[in-house]
Order: structure tokens, then C-alpha cells, then sequence
């Protein structure tokens, strides 16, 4: 399994695989950061598109084409706001990763790539984050095997280093 999880610092929205996961916000019509960027370079039929998807709750994802992006699809998911810890966060943060990857599983895609959801302005704790992240996305990969490859995608050097820290504990890197 450690084969199909690969660590990368750059722009995920430049990346040519079958989905690429959108840290969306509830509203999922665009924000800042990855959801900003994704949002620029699929171009205004993601936005169009995405008028028609009703929102999403904390927690889940909905995916949509990719339009002008590398990658065929977009996988919307809303990762919670950090509140110290104890409504729930940690268990809406794995869903963001389950529900996304149950997405890419159905769709019968074998590439996907993430950032590091809710870590930017929702104020996760990266370490914690990045933790729960490749803890979630190494059990669904041992019970779902049409999954080739997952990428985790660090825009900064915190966050590559914090998901390093994870896949190093997790014997993974």
C-alpha cells in the first residue's frame, strides 16, 4: 500500500490526475486559497456547475467535472473549522477524506490528489490535520483496492513537513 500514497510540494491545481480534492467551502461557489485557485484555472463552468450541486455539508464531498484543469473531475469537500477540538472536528476532517475518496472509489477513477483540508484559514492544526489525513486515507486504501495512486499535494513547507511527520509514523514514506 505504502506504493500508492506519494507526498509533492507544488500546485495542485497543475496536476494530471483523475481527480483533484477541492477544500471547498459550504456554499462550494469558490473562496480563497486551493478552493480560489481551483476555482481560476477550472475556469467559470466549475462555478456554473457548482451553482447546480446545492452545497455541502461539513464533512461530505460532491464531485464535478474538472473543465479546464488537468484533471477530469473535482471532488468538493468541506473540512470543519478548528474549534479547539472538541465539536467534533477530528471525525468531520476524516470524513472530508473518506467521503472524497468513496467518491473517486464509485466513479471507478485510480488517481487522486489532495491538499491539506481545513489547514489553511478554518485554523487546523496541521500536525493533527496531516495525522488524520494519512491515517484515513491508508485504511480506506487497505479495504478498497481500484485506488492506484493518492497524492497529498503541500502547497508551503509546513504542511509538506507536517505530512511527512504523518507518513513517516505511519511507516508509509
Amino acid at each position: 500500500m505504502s506504493g500508492k500514497i506519494t507526498l509533492i510540494q507544488g500546485d495542485i491545481t497543475e496536476l494530471q490526475v483523475d481527480a483533484i480534492v477541492n477544500a471547498a467551502n459550504n456554499s462550494l461557489l469558490g473562496g480563497g486559497g486551493v478552493d480560489g485557485a481551483i476555482h481560476r484555472a477550472a475556469g467559470p463552468e466549475l462555478l456554473a456547475y457548482c451553482r447546480t450541486l446545492n452545497g455541502c455539508d461539513t464533512g461530505k464531498a460532491k464531485i464535478s467535472p474538472g473543465f479546464k484543469l488537468p484533471a477530469d473531475y473535482v471532488i468538493h469537500t468541506v473540512g470543519p473549522v478548528w474549534q479547539g477540538g472538541g465539536h467534533g472536528e477530528a471525525e468531520q476532517l476524516a470524513s472530508c477524506y473518506r467521503e472524497s475518496l468513496k467518491q473517486a472509489a464509485e466513479k471507478g477513477l485510480k488517481s487522486i490528489a489532495f491538499p491539506a483540508i481545513s489547514c489553511g484559514v478554518y485554523g487546523y492544526p496541521v500536525q493533527q490535520a496531516c495525522d488524520i489525513a494519512v491515517n484515513t486515507v491508508s485504511q480506506f486504501l487497505a479495504q478498497e483496492s481500484s485506488l492506484r495512486k493518492v497524492i497529498f499535494c503541500a502547497f508551503d513547507n509546513a504542511v509538506h513537513q507536517a505530512l511527512m511527520n504523518a507518513l513517516d509514523n505511519h511507516k508509509l514514506h
